[in-house]
Order: C-alpha cells, then sequence, then structure tokens
C-alpha cells in the first residue's frame, strides 16, 4: 500500500531517566547471523538493536538512517531488517523518515523484526516477510528509576506511543486501532504466513533472498550480558568496563583462524553469559 496514506509518528522525546527495553523473548529469537543476498539495488540494513545502545554506544540510530538516506537520494530503496528492537522513539523517527522517502521503499523482514523495529516495517510501499520470519507487537516498555509517583507519570507518558503504534498497524492491516491493541496487550508474535493473512505484510520473501552466516552465539552473548547488566543496576561506566573485556575475550579466541576453538570459545561465551546474568538478578 502507498506508505503515504500512513499515518506519521507524532510523539515527544523521551523524558530525561527513561530509556526503552527490549523483550528479553525478543532477544532470545534474534538470530543475528541472518542477512539479506547480495545485491546491486541502494539497501539500507537494519541489523542491529533500534536505537544507540546506553551501554556500548552501538546500534541502529535515526542519525545514521538519516546519513543513509541522503546518500542515497531520491532514489527507490530497499531495507532489510532483523532487529530484536529497542528504542521505540528512534523506531519512530525512522519509520517516518521512510514514510517520507521520495522513492519506492521496499521492507524486507528477513528474521525477527520485534517491537520498535516492527514500527519500522510498516514504513514501506511494500512489505514483504521470510516465511519463517516474525513481527513482534507489544506495548512499549521502558526501564525507568523513581519512586511510585514518578512511576505513575511514565505510565500516563507511554500512552501515546502505544496508541500511536496501534494506529500505524490498524493503517497497514486494514484492522481497527483497538484490535491492534488488543495484539499489543498480548505481545503477539506473527509468523511469516500469518502476517501476509493478516496485513503485516504483502507477500513473501523468496528464500534465496536471504543468507545465514553461520555460527551466531558471541554476538548474541554480549546482548545477553548488556541486558543482565542493566537489570542489575550496576553503574554504566563499571559496565561498559566488564563488556570491553568481554568483547576483548571473544575477539581473542575467534582470531586465531580455527573454526572448531571459535565454535568452544562462543559456547563457552553463552555459559559464562548465563552465570552472570545469574549472579547479577540474584543480587
Amino acid at each position: 500500500m502507498p506508505r503515504r496514506t500512513m499515518p506519521a509518528a507524532n510523539v515527544r522525546r523521551p523524558r530525561n531517566g527513561m530509556r526503552f527495553d527490549l523483550s528479553p523473548k525478543a532477544l532470545d529469537l534474534w538470530n543475528p547471523s541472518i542477512r539479506a543476498a547480495a545485491t546491486d539495488e541502494p539497501t539500507i540494513n537494519v541489523f542491529d538493536v533500534i536505537g544507540e545502545d546506553y551501554w556500548t554506544g552501538e546500534g541502529v540510530t535515526d542519525k545514521r538512517i538519516a546519513a543513509e538516506l541522503r546518500s542515497i537520494g531520491n532514489r527507490d530503496v530497499t531495507v532489510n531488517i532483523n532487529s530484536p528492537g529497542g528504542d521505540m522513539f528512534t523506531g519512530m523517527a525512522i519509520y517516518n523518515m521512510l514514510r517520507e522517502h521520495p522513492g519506492h521503499v521496499t521492507i524486507n523482514v528477513l528474521g525477527v523484526a520485534a517491537s520498535a523495529a516492527s514500527v519500522i516495517g510498516m514504513g514501506g510501499d511494500e512489505v514483504r516477510v521470510a516465511r519463517a520470519g516474525f513481527l513482534m507487537i507489544h506495548n512499549a516498555w521502558i526501564w525507568v528509576p523513581g519512586n511510585r509517583h514518578e512511576l505513575r507519570e511514565f505510565a500516563d507518558y507511554l500512552e501515546p506511543f502505544d496508541a500511536t503504534m496501534a494506529d500505524i498497524y490498524a493503517a497497514r492491516t486494514g484492522a481497527d486501532a483497538a484490535a491492534m491493541q488488543k495484539l499489543m496487550d498480548a505481545e503477539s508474535w506473527i509468523g511469516g504466513s500469518a502476517a501476509v493473512d493478516q496485513g503485516f505484510a504483502d507477500d513473501l520473501l523468496a528464500s534465496d533472498q536471504i543468507e545465514d552466516g553461520g555460527s551466531h552465539p558471541a554476538s548474541l552473548a554480549v546482548r545477553r550480558v548488556e541486558n543482565a547488566l542493566r537489570a542489575s543496576g550496576m553503574p554504566r561506566s563499571e559496565a561498559m568496563r566488564l563488556i570491553s573485556e568481554f568483547k576483548a575475550g571473544l575477539r581473542d579466541a575467534s582470531g586465531n583462524g580455527e573454526r572448531d576453538a571459535t565454535d568452544k570459545a562462543a559456547a563457552k561465551a553463552l555459559q559464562e553469559t548465563a552465570a552472570l546474568a545469574a549472579s547479577l538478578l540474584n543480587r
């Protein structure tokens, strides 16, 4: 459907002290090794968490997408998505950019388009999804400190985000916003064929348009460490130091060129991540 008929996402930037967060299930189901097959067409790849990660500075930012769209100019563009979500404000900002792009916008959901990434996925003229891919829609998640009065204010603050998401999904599918809100309340996982049947996507992707880069535990392990540290309330400086050491250890283990050693290191990293998360959350 023409994306210019889709509603704009008009929401205020998050208040100080509030950060949107990832759904743990989305992170568990995300396979970061899934990529798009090579093509000569102008493309933008959304293959990481949405927004600048508080702990590492990595992630898919609206500034990066704006720069890529400027470089592409008025030409048609394909946006490949495989992301567990992240910052909802950034996701809506990127959605708005795609909605306003002069050329034709094709969205390819290669693996997971969860939460904020699913909003980005609604910003195309044509949306295609892998048969084994998923969209996940839910109410906005946040991580926020504060007393009971402040937490009530944050709950009220989130309502426009949820309402805007419901309006966007409703415009894409042709359903009403109340039906979309029910799906969001239930944290709905919508598979490829179901996404087409329900109107979230227009067609399925051909299998030869997707490539799996193979073993992916190491990069996923880093994200799990970040989530565990965030949940523990550890100071950012200390968390960044531990993450840097963790990444350095993975690079050293995989730099010897031996696949067996790399796989063993990745497996060990996952075990250590689980132990670290358990110890932090049980403090």
